[in-house]
C-alpha cells in the first residue's frame, strides 16, 4: 500500500521531503498501524543530522514514537485489527502508516487519547527504567530531576512522586518550574540562575539528594553533582545540551556514590520492558501519570515542529497529529 511519509534524503531537517512510499504487509511478528499521532524526541534531530548512535540507511523515514490503530496483524503478533496501540519504532514513525514490531507495542487504555499515549513508549519508558530498573527509588528519598519540564523530566517527576520520593525539579524559567510543580514536584528551582545548586543544597538541609536524573549533560551535570549526597546515584539519561560532561570521579569516590547509565533495547531487554510496560499501562489507566503535550503540529508541519523542539520553545512532548482519529473513547 501507499503511505504519505517524511523522507530524509540527506543530513539536516531542512532536507526532509513529504512524499509517498510503498509499505508492505506485516510479517508474522509485526503489525501494520494507521498512525494517529507521532511524538518527537531530541534523538530524532540527532538521527536526521547523522549524529545519533543509530544511523539508518538513506533514504529513511524518521520518527521513533507513535500511537494509532492496528490495520493488519501478523499471525504471531498477539494483536488484532482494531487494537489501539502506542509503540517505539527504530525509525519510520513520521508517516501515515508504519510497520511495528509487536514486542515494541503497548496496548492503550481506553481512557487515554492517542496524543498522550504516544508519549509513553520512549520518555515514560526511559524514566521508568531509570527509577525502577537502573536503580530503585524508594519512598522517602530525595530526587533531583534536571530538565524537569521536558519529556523525560516530567515523566520522571510523576513517576518519582508516585514512588513516594520527595521531588526537586530543576527547570529553565518560572513557567517551566510551575509546570513541574503541577505534575508533582515538591519544589522547583530555576537552573538558569547562578548558584541554583546551592538552593538545592539548602532545601535538603545540606545533606544533598539521593538520586539525580540527568538528561542534559554539560555544565548542568557538573553543578548537579555538587549536591549529590552520601551513597547517591547519578542516572545518566542523555545529553540534550549537546555536551558530554567529564564526571569528576573524586566526587563519586568521596561520597561512595554511583554514576549509572540508563539505556534499554528491545533486543536485549524484553523481559524488563514487559514489566515496565505493564506498570506504565496501569499507571496511565489509573491517572497516576498525565503526559503533558506542550506542542501540537499538523503532520505537514513536521519541519516547524522539529525547529520548535530544537530551539527549546516547548515543554513536555511535541506531537504531530497524523490522522483525525486522535480521541479518548
Amino acid at each position: 500500500m501507499q503511505t504519505r511519509a517524511w523522507l530524509s534524503t540527506s543530513p539536516g531537517a531542512g532536507n526532509l521531503a513529504l512524499t509517498e512510499i510503498e509499505i508492505g504487509a506485516p510479517a508474522a511478528h509485526q503489525i501494520l498501524v494507521r498512525v494517529e499521532t507521532a511524538a518527537l524526541n531530541f534523538s530524532d534531530l540527532l538521527m536526521i543530522d547523522d549524529r545519533y548512535q543509530i544511523k539508518p540507511p538513506r533514504p529513511f523515514v524518521p520518527g521513533q514514537e507513535i500511537a494509532g490503530t492496528v490495520l493488519e496483524a501478523g499471525a504471531r503478533s498477539g494483536f488484532k485489527t482494531g487494537d489501539r496501540i502506542a509503540s517505539k519504532v527504530d525509525w519510520g514513525g513520521f508517516a501515515t502508516h508504519t510497520l511495528v514490531r509487536s514486542d515494541m507495542a503497548i496496548k492503550i487504555p481506553d481512557n487515554i487519547a492517542s496524543a498522550e499515549a504516544s508519549a509513553l513508549p520512549v520518555v515514560y519508558t526511559t524514566s521508568m527504567v531509570a527509577l525502577t530498573e537502573s536503580t530503585t527509588v524508594k519512598a522517602g528519598e530525595t530526587m533531583l530531576v534536571l530538565a524537569a519540564s521536558g519529556g523525560v523530566g516530567l515523566a520522571a517527576v510523576e513517576i518519582a512522586r508516585h514512588l513516594g520520593a520527595r521531588v526537586i525539579a530543576a527547570a529553565g524559567g518560572d513557567d517551566k518550574c510551575t509546570l513541574a510543580r503541577a505534575h508533582g514536584a515538591h519544589e522547583a528551582v530555576d537552573y538558569r540562575t547562578a548558584g541554583w545548586h546551592e538552593t538545592v543544597k539548602t532545601l535538603t538541609g545540606g545533606k544533598g539528594v539521593d538520586v539525580i536524573l540527568d538528561p542534559v549533560g554539560g555544565s548542568a551535570s557538573k553543578d548537579a553533582m555538587r549536591v549529590l549526597g552520601w551513597q547517591g546515584r547519578l542516572l545518566i539519561v542523555g545529553f540534550a545540551s549537546g555536551e558530554i560532561p567529564q564526571i569528576p570521579a573524586n566526587r563519586l569516590l568521596l561520597k561512595r556514590a554511583s554514576a549509572i547509565g540508563v539505556y534499554w533495547n528491545h533486543d536485549h531487554d524484553g523481559d524488563m520492558l514487559a514489566r515496565v510496560s505493564a506498570k506504565l499501562t496501569a499507571m496511565a489507566r489509573d491517572g497516576a501519570i498525565r503526559p503533558h503535550i506542550g506542542g501540537t503540529f499538523a503532520f505537514d508541519d513536521l519541519p516547524k515542529a522539529l525547529d520548535a523542539l530544537g530551539q527549546r520553545r516547548t515543554s513536555g512532548k511535541v506531537v504531530l497529529t497524523v490522522s483525525e482519529k486522535d480521541r479518548a473513547p
